[in-house]
């Protein structure tokens, strides 16, 4: 039998993966229907999935060194069949990471309270560094005996392996060695790859002979007639790196390598962001933010812009805004999915380098299918402490003068039927490079939170804790900071340590009570947004239902409309520090409202158009105001300190007639649109 295996490599290796794949079946099962596992059948499952990875890993390195002519007789479609069992292989890799990840965060981050959380942080960072130290010891051992204890029989295939499977490439700038195990080399540097490790961090030789780990993005293939291979062999060997993907997924061939987008960049003179990666300031998994670059297309993925009312495919009626003739108030629209988010933290975000100073931490966020967003995208600033720079935090539940900018409580709403219907969180970091004063934006690492299961079921509301993924949305495989990952190796502790201090996010899912479900189906059917400023966009759309449904002459009028408010309120999603002082202000009059009056929907309305016209408009259109600029902290403290005073002003005056017609209150010139509202160019139009 052991003879027949030998004489049919590629059947003995289907054999063996066939046997593996019984073994991960029975792991997945054993697993599920043990239910609620004990820490020790955890760890047991947890070494079982280390085992059977390196025993998978073996055969998927058999399978690549097969070839055609080892088979002692011809075999059909044999290249299909090799592929058909790296397939599989992947695919068992696959559940078994799945498997592992699970049980890894049940044995490490147990879910508990942000408080909770917060009292372990200081022990497991000791935990952390105590780690990393002992990681930095074996690995400086290992780059000093290495080389002494290889065998002959190593040299020998390692010289096989150079002949068929080594490239030389040609640096294109300089690496230091940023802890043992690397090989520092210089720009322009011939080095010889030896091994292409799928999390970027290759093995390779210089002329020396020093061999040691390299970051691919520093290289480039070389032949000796021109310098750079630009053949196709070399741009697609590149790509497979970035290429994996999950069982199941559609394979996005990635066109903008890293370092063929740097070529394009010179071209165009706006390569920052390969620089600075080149440089060491940020790390490798980083790239331009993708929802930031979407935010400044247009207003397609504004909040604004989701605000207005929504055209049936007629265009004859309005879709989500309808009248109830019962209530004598818009009519309430329940949505396919409707809850409340909550942003927690973020934990080991990687730090960008000295070069570049960082203006603002935030949190991006919207509804995403997996291929195209499907909503508005929505915005949370983070804070942090200079004791803990890689832990990000929001404030849940923001009241008084705090900024709505920083209310890490979001309400989602959608009515999409997509099956593959989630939430896209992108962590960015606006930032400002200190040689040159350039600013720009930069992803620090995304995650994919998927809403319905395979049956179409939702997800149970509670806290997720969610690994980030580096690159944009629609890269795979792609690392945040290779330089984590690559140490998980050794002991089943020391691979848990290592998923521990991988990126993070943690967010909560809360389903509604009544009174919430009632508020949210007053809004559009897809709209994403803080829950401190809903009860303003309430008004809002009751506002637009007065005027469009009610007090409309005819339906089939389309003429311009008088109306200050409807004309100038989406702006306030764009300028969120008037949204502020409009909360502010309305909190204070709500507060001199008796009990009867706040029952009263026609005065609350008749109320709020007041103080509106009091606080928003004046603002607006008042000269001292600068320009709303994001991330600019000294624009965002003037134009802070402007409000200020104005809103104390009106305070002091009962309103702000005195102020509007002070001579020191200077105001742009009358433009109409300040006072119209034309539905037509503001609604939208329904793409079915």
């Amino acid at each position: 039998m052991l003879a027949r295996r030998q004489r049919h490599p590629l059947q003995a290796l289907q054999r063996r993966s066939q046997e593996l794949k019984l073994q991960v079946d029975s792991l997945l099962s054993e697993s599920r229907l043990k239910g609620v596992l004990d820490s020790s059948k955890r760890r047991d499952i947890y070494q079982r999935c280390v085992q059977l990875k390196q025993a998978i890993d073996e055969n998927k390195n058999a399978l690549q060194k097969l070839n055609k002519a080892d088979e002692p007789a011809p075999v059909g479609n044999y290249n299909q069949k090799k592929e058909e069992e790296h397939n599989l292989l992947d695919k068992l890799t696959h559940q078994l990471q799945e498997l592992a990840v699970s049980i890894s965060r049940e044995n490490i981050t147990e879910i508990k309270t942000p408080s909770e959380r917060e009292e372990d942080d200081d022990s497991a960072d000791e935990d952390e560094e105590a780690e990393k130290e002992e990681d930095d010891e074996e690995e400086e051992s290992e780059g000093s005996g290495g080389e002494e204890e290889e065998t002959e029989e190593e040299e020998k295939q390692e010289n096989e392996s150079h002949s068929q499977t080594s490239k030389e490439y040609i640096a294109v700038g300089d690496f230091a060695a940023q802890q043992a195990g690397d090989l520092t080399f210089k720009k322009g540097e011939i080095l010889l790859i030896i091994e292409k490790k799928p999390d970027g961090w290759w093995i390779a030789k210089n002329a020396k002979g020093n061999k040691g780990l390299i970051p691919r993005t520093y290289v480039e293939p070389y032949n000796k007639e021109g310098g750079q291979d630009s053949s196709e062999e070399g741009s697609e060997e590149d790509a497979e790196v970035e290429d994996q993907t999950a069982e199941g997924e559609e394979v996005k061939q990635r066109t903008d390598s890293h370092w063929s987008a740097v070529r394009k960049a010179i071209s165009e003179q706006i390569n920052t962001v390969d620089v600075l990666t080149t440089m060491g300031a940020i790390p490798a998994g980083f790239r331009p933010s993708t929802l930031f670059q979407l935010l400044e297309e247009g207003n397609q993925f504004r909040a604004s812009y989701f605000l207005q009312p929504e055209l049936t495919p007629s265009q004859l009626a309005f879709r989500d805004l309808m009248w109830d003739a019962k209530t004598g108030t818009i009519r309430s629209r329940p949505s396919r999915v409707s809850f409340i988010l909550t942003l927690w933290s973020c934990k080991m975000i990687p730090l960008p380098g000295m070069s570049i100073q960082v203006l603002s931490r935030h949190v991006r966020l919207c509804l995403f299918d997996g291929n195209k967003v499907l909503s508005n995208i929505h915005t949370v600033r983070a804070t942090w402490l200079p004791k803990k720079p890689k832990t990000w935090t929001f404030s849940p539940q923001v009241t008084g003068i705090l900024p709505c900018l920083l209310d890490g409580d979001c309400f989602i709403r959608s009515n999409s039927s997509s099956p593959d219907l989630g939430i896209l969180f992108e962590l960015g970091i606006s930032y400002i490079r200190n040689s040159t004063g350039e600013r720009g934006e930069l992803s620090c690492g995304w995650v994919f939170l998927k809403l319905f299961d395979a049956s179409g079921i939702p997800i149970p509301a509670k806290t997720y804790e969610l690994f980030l993924n580096g690159g944009t949305p629609y890269e795979k495989g792609v690392e945040v900071d290779p330089s984590i990952s690559r140490r998980a190796h050794g002991s089943v502790f020391h691979q848990m340590m290592t998923m521990r201090r991988q990126p993070q996010l943690l967010v909560k899912l809360r389903s509604l009570n009544r009174r919430s479900r009632d508020l949210l189906s007053l809004l559009p059917e897809t709209l994403i947004g803080s829950m401190c400023s809903i009860h303003l966009l309430i008004f809002y759309r009751q506002i637009l239902g007065d005027v469009l449904l009610k007090d409309r002459m005819t339906m089939q009028s389309a003429d311009l409309i008088s109306n200050p408010v409807l004309a100038t309120f989406p702006k306030l999603l764009e300028q969120p520090d008037i949204m502020d002082a409009l909360r502010s202000s309305w909190a204070e009059k709500e507060s001199t409202l008796k009990r009867s009056e706040k029952r009263d929907r026609e005065f609350l309305k008749a109320t709020f158009l007041l103080v509106y016209h009091d606080c928003v408009i004046p603002l607006l259109h008042s000269t001292l105001l600068p320009p709303f600029r994001w991330a600019e902290e000294e624009t965002e403290a003037a134009r802070w300190k402007v409000i200020t005073d104005f809103l104390k002003q009106n305070q002091e005056n009962e309103g702000a007639l005195q102020a509007l017609l002070s001579p020191d209150g200077v105001h742009e010139p009358f433009d109409i649109s300040e006072q119209t509202y034309d539905f037509l160019g503001e609604i939208r139009k329904n793409a079915a």
